[in-house]
């Protein structure tokens, strides 16, 4: 299989994933530039610096010893050169003790030779050039001074023999280079004098630094490399915080972009919330991300919600208003928008893309009685509608299947629910996927048997695959019911509206409007309800307007009829009412649970159309019982099975009137009255009226009090204005609708009748 080209999207995602590496790049760069100043001018400075303080102090600590007491040559006595030769003594046990911390060889000597003047005591006198005062002199070893050879110590007598064995007349740095084989840059030479009266009291040290200056070159070293590993380090952890920080949420905004270019359906992901102290209320009406709340978050909640993870919020919501405003039809104008660049840059926003062709069921579900809500409540009604619409849109969606059930437009009172099976061109071509999937196998075998069997017969042809054309003219409409998984899916959308319907009876909010004097006179007389109508088919998915205000619609004859269906739920007196396109997509299970009510022309239309509705009634159930968590909910919507419609508390509840005593006399009324047999078929219907009646008062799904209701209710004969209103409420709504268009023809069907009537009503 052939690699996909990156799209253009990808390619942005790429190029923001690599601004970490090019951001560790920059910083690199700028490291090393650091680095190589730290290198030149750290040496550079360190030569102005004073030379080794060690071999300096050394060289102060002679002379003053040398100044010490202040005499002439011919002033000091015995006791004097004691003194001095002790202190010298004790400066040879330094210079040892100094050797042996720099941990220096023999040959490499610390002090290679040094001189104290003037020549004053006899133990200055001595060796190769006896008459300069050298104490280094080897030859003042051989004396019996115990000083020399106690005081002194193993370590200078080691020394003498490597280094101190010959002096020069006149000492100069070459001839310790040369003489010892060290590096003539290292020696260097420290001289102290004083002029007492005539007399020059003066000390001169040569002193081998090679050693030292290795160590500090190797100290030098290791520090350039502690710099390099804690820049890398620092750089590692200035790449992760900017990737924290900045990078993963610069990322996640492309994502969600390039997610809701995508599929602007996508539901939006969770955002991100700093978390509060335990002693915090969670409520967020004072939202600390769009205002200055006071919240006192913790330091530690707070790393990372910085400017990007608040504008990663912004983009989130809005592009959860763009879904939530647009809807399902919407969705392709957003792709289109996000999607359109020239010469690699985005072009000007231009909602009115071209529309395309879809298949979807819709839903109309409106507010019953809305006019005489809007006078009592006024400006109020508002509040009403998103309590209503609340519950409907998450019962729609929760039940559909996938991300197909949303809601595309709120119409006041009404709200028009799509559940898209897909494009035109889509829903096609994953069809004939299908259909090769089951038969292809058997058309390759029964190839394969014809050129056996031709090979066989000695017919040596070549046999030559013809291919066939699946290509799908728009004028193709396909058949919804011959798809995969289309029973699963329309039922699961019948499902999402008889659960919104059963949710309005048992939502506290809904509910609370009951109580509202200005609807129910303060005694719970007012229920919300509301009507459903159901088509399925094709329709044109796109935006209608202009520049200055667009809408995303549907535009489609499929649209207009599950208007009517709704419009047609008053006629009929009944909730839910679908055309035959919905009926015929439905399970068996499903279909069961459906009467049929009529074949009729649409207002506007010439072709006849069976109409079903799925009886569904609150009096006398108590939804409330029912209840479940959100969480069950969607685990009960999760785990459909066609069994639901014998199972299911909710849909028993809501349709225990219709028995079947009486759905079997409703069907013979109907049946009567397609046939023309209109004299027999009211009769019919009026006794399957009377045994809704009777199931309903007798099973007590009303509450009434039998001493006010006499056996007038009975009666379908009875005139009394309250007996007749009571049994009209009780009654069965489609039978009156049939009785009352068969009566007011004179119970005579007309000479053309074809076992359908118009529809007038919108």
């Amino acid at each position: 299989e052939a690699t996909k080209p990156l799209t253009e999207e990808d390619l942005r995602l790429k190029k923001a994933a690599t601004i970490g590496t090019a951001l560790m790049v920059v910083n690199s760069h700028r490291t090393m530039v650091i680095l190589m100043v730290i290198m030149i001018v750290l040496p550079i400075i360190l030569v102005f610096q004073e030379t080794n303080p060690v071999a300096l102090k050394l060289t102060e600590l002679l002379q003053a010893n040398n100044l010490a007491l202040n005499l002439t040559t011919d002033s000091y006595g015995e006791s004097e050169c004691a003194y001095l030769e002790n202190a010298v003594t004790s400066w040879l046990s330094t210079v040892a003790h100094v050797q042996s911390e720099f941990k220096l060889e023999n040959q490499d000597a610390y002090v290679l030779w040094a001189q104290l003047l003037p020549v004053r005591c006899d133990f200055q006198v001595g060796g190769n050039n006896n008459e300069a005062g050298v104490i280094t002199d080897c030859s003042l070893w051989s004396k019996s001074s115990s000083v020399w050879s106690t005081e002194i110590g193993s370590e200078n007598k080691e020394v003498c023999a490597a280094a101190w064995n010959t002096t020069p007349t006149e000492p100069y740095t070459d001839y310790f280079a040369d003489e010892l084989n060290i590096r003539s840059g290292g020696i260097f030479e420290y001289h102290e004098s004083a002029l007492i009266g005539s007399e020059e009291f003066s000390v001169k040290v040569f002193v081998n630094h090679n050693n030292v200056a290795a160590v500090m070159n190797c100290a030098f070293f290791l520090m350039l490399l502690a710099y390099l590993l804690l820049t890398i380090g620092g750089l590692a952890v200035l790449r992760g915080d900017a990737g924290r920080l900045v990078l993963d949420p610069l990322q996640r905004m492309l994502k969600i972009v390039l997610r809701y270019a995508e599929n602007p359906l996508a539901q939006t992901p969770q955002l991100r919330k700093p978390k509060l102290k335990n002693d915090q209320s969670n409520d967020f009406s004072n939202d600390p991300w769009s205002n200055d709340s006071g919240l006192d978050v913790d330091d530690k909640d707070q790393l990372g919600n910085y400017e990007t993870e608040q504008l990663i919020n912004a983009i989130t919501k809005i592009a959860d208003l763009l879904r939530k405003c647009w809807g399902v039809a919407g969705a392709d104008i957003i792709t289109s928008n996000l999607d359109r660049t020239q010469d690699g840059k985005p072009v000007v926003f231009n909602p009115t893309v071209p529309g395309k062709r879809v298949y979807a069921l819709f839903g109309f579900v409106g507010i019953s009685g809305f006019g005489e809500v809007l006078h009592a409540i006024d400006k109020d009604v508002m509040i009403l509608i998103n309590d209503v619409a609340k519950v409907v849109h998450d019962e729609v969606y929760r039940w559909a299947l996938g991300d197909s059930g949303q809601c595309n437009k709120n119409l006041g009172s009404t709200f028009l629910m799509v559940y898209r099976i897909g494009d035109f061109d889509e829903v096609h071509e994953k069809k004939r996927l299908a259909t090769d999937v089951v038969f292809d196998p058997l058309e390759k075998s029964k190839k394969k048997s014809r050129v056996i069997r031709r090979r066989n017969q000695g017919l040596r042809r070549g046999v030559q695959s013809k291919k066939k054309s699946h290509a799908m003219h728009a004028d193709d409409t396909l058949q919804l019911s011959t798809l995969p998984g289309i029973q699963r899916f329309t039922d699961r959308a019948l499902l999402g509206m008889l659960k919104a319907f059963a949710a309005l009876h048992r939502d506290r909010a809904v509910q609370a409007w009951k109580k509202d004097f200005r609807l129910g006179c303060g005694v719970g007389a007012f229920a919300v309800k509301i009507l459903i109508g159901m088509d399925a088919g094709w329709a044109v998915e796109g935006a209608v307007g202009s520049e200055y205000k667009i809408d995303a619609t549907y535009l489609s004859p499929h649209v207009n009829m599950a208007a009517r269906m709704m419009s047609a739920t008053k006629q009929y007196g009944v909730t839910l009412l679908m055309s035959q396109a919905v009926e015929e997509l439905l399970s068996l299970n499903a279909r069961a649970k459906l009467r049929h009510l009529d074949t009729v022309y649409v207002k506007g239309s010439q072709v006849k159309q069976r109409i079903f509705a799925y009886d569904a009634r609150h009096q006398g159930v108590d939804f409330f019982l029912f209840e479940r968590s959100e969480e069950q909910s969607d685990l009960d919507a999760d785990n459909y099975t066609a069994s639901i419609w014998d199972n299911d508390q909710d849909l028993k509840s809501m349709r225990q009137h219709v028995t079947a005593e009486f759905s079997k006399k409703f069907a013979e009324g109907l049946k009567l009255y397609l046939a023309g047999k209109w004299e027999a078929a009211v009769e019919t219907l009026k006794e399957a009226d009377d045994i809704m009646i009777t199931t309903v008062l007798e099973e007590g799904y009303i509450d009434y009090n039998p001493d006010e209701i006499d056996s007038r209710i009975y009666n379908r004969d009875c005139k009394d204005p309250e007996i007749a209103s009571l049994r009209h409420s009780l009654g069965d709504g489609a039978c009156r609708t049939l009785i009352s268009y068969m009566e007011n023809r004179g119970g005579v069907p007309p000479s053309n009748w074809d076992a359908v009537r118009p529809l007038t009503s919108k």
